[in-house]
């Protein structure tokens, strides 16, 4: 049999965009090995990835795979969770937690966004003006979600330094033994959380899922854990890294920092073009064919691994005119960054106003932002999935 191809090498680490350009331009789909030698196929096109998203054939549920990439070795009391789940399960679960993330819930809290993210600059200042310099990241892109998605589910202050820095290690998928230490000390976490819970509920979004567990019997205990490890992590992970890539970007790009300083009515596009051009997750969660396919005019076997490329879509020229221009006045973003169909990300509004809100106190308070290091300088969490800043130290 003839090797695959193997396209995840330091040059697509350092340029995934670039890489992910050359390959859309040779074609449309592509079967090539990840880094440990699984065969997954590569879609690449915009028309494509929005096909395979809507695509009720394409299943995340990995008791369909037949032994390709299957993502994260997870406990049960993790897996059950609606990155997992098709169809019927998954809108039971998506329906039972949706009440916390509707566009209304979003707006209510408002306020109390704002406020973190101002005690965070303000902290961001102080570390600037005793060390000339501060983490970005680890001052305010991390801990403003973190505050955000843990006071909806009333997380011990003790508790989510700690549980963030698992999320992150389990991302990063560096060290297997480390990912697995990881996975093991949140599963511990989620299981002492809903039984502090269950022993004396309180007025958050976890205590409501307990009781739908416990009195309506909506949920069963493994899908009720899975389900509080997706939202703490996944909202935490995906506005933090939207927050310090989007600066930076506009920081790369002064015309376009300069018109959104002088015009905030300009701030709802902004957040929008960012998350297509800045978004750190390269790919969709793994799929899989429940019967042949076929997307580009390639075919693609029932149950081999595909992975629908999110970047390169954001990036299509047949989809986005000057796709490598960063455009807040754009007309039409039209991004893929939160998801399509039955999995869109469920905390779409809530995370575009904290990017919003953090972005508008950030540009409001530091008006000559900078980094401090030259970009080649800067840290990333590199992997086949996800091209995601460490650290983002800054200076004014």
């Amino acid at each position: 049999m003839t090797a695959l191809p193997q396209p995840f090498d330091a040059s697509f680490h350092a340029r995934p965009n670039a890489a992910y350009s050359a390959l859309r331009e040779q074609g449309p789909v592509h079967r090539v090995a990840l880094p440990d030698g699984t065969a997954v196929w590569l879609v690449l096109r915009d028309e494509d990835v929005r096909a395979g998203l809507a695509d009720t054939r394409l299943s995340v549920n990995k008791a369909h795979s037949n032994g390709g990439y299957r993502g994260f070795s997870l406990p049960p009391a993790l897996d059950a969770n609606l990155l997992n789940l098709d169809h019927g399960d998954h809108i039971r679960l998506r329906r039972l937690v949706a009440q916390g993330f509707t566009p209304r819930r979003a707006e209510a809290m408002r306020a109390g966004i704002r406020e973190v993210a101002e005690r965070l600059a303000d902290r961001l200042a102080a570390r600037m003006d005793a060390e000339g310099a501060a983490d970005l990241v680890r001052e305010f892109a991390e801990p403003l979600p973190m505050t955000v998605v843990c006071d909806m589910f009333a997380v011990p202050e003790a508790d989510r330094r700690p549980f963030a820095s698992w999320v992150r290690t389990m991302l990063a998928m560096e060290s297997p033994q480390q990912v697995g230490e990881a996975i093991n000390r949140m599963h511990d976490f989620l299981r002492r959380l809903v039984a502090a819970r269950r022993s004396a509920p309180g007025d958050d979004l976890l205590s409501d899922l307990v009781r739908a567990r416990d009195e309506g019997d909506r949920l069963s205990e493994d899908e009720l854990c899975s389900l509080a490890f997706l939202v703490l992590g996944a909202g935490i992970e995906n506005v933090q890294h939207l927050v310090s890539g989007g600066l930076l970007e506009l920081l790369r790009h002064p015309d376009e920092l300069a018109a959104l300083r002088a015009d905030s009515a300009l701030l709802p596009g902004a957040v929008e073009e960012l998350a297509r051009y800045a978004h750190a997750n390269l790919t969709a969660i793994r799929r899989f064919p429940t019967e042949p396919v076929e997307y580009g005019g390639v075919p693609v076997p029932a149950g081999d691994t595909v992975l629908l490329c999110l970047s390169s879509a954001n990036r299509d020229p047949a989809r986005h005119p000057a796709p490598e221009r960063l455009d807040i006045r754009r007309r039409d973003p039209a991004h893929l960054a939160f998801g399509q169909g039955t999995h869109y990300c469920l905390g779409a509004p809530l995370a575009r106003m904290e990017i919003g809100l953090a972005l508008e106190v950030l540009l409001d308070r530091f008006p000559a932002l900078r980094p401090a290091v030259e970009p080649a300088e800067l840290r990333r969490q590199t992997s086949f999935r996800s091209h995601a800043l460490r650290e983002l130290p800054l200076t004014r």
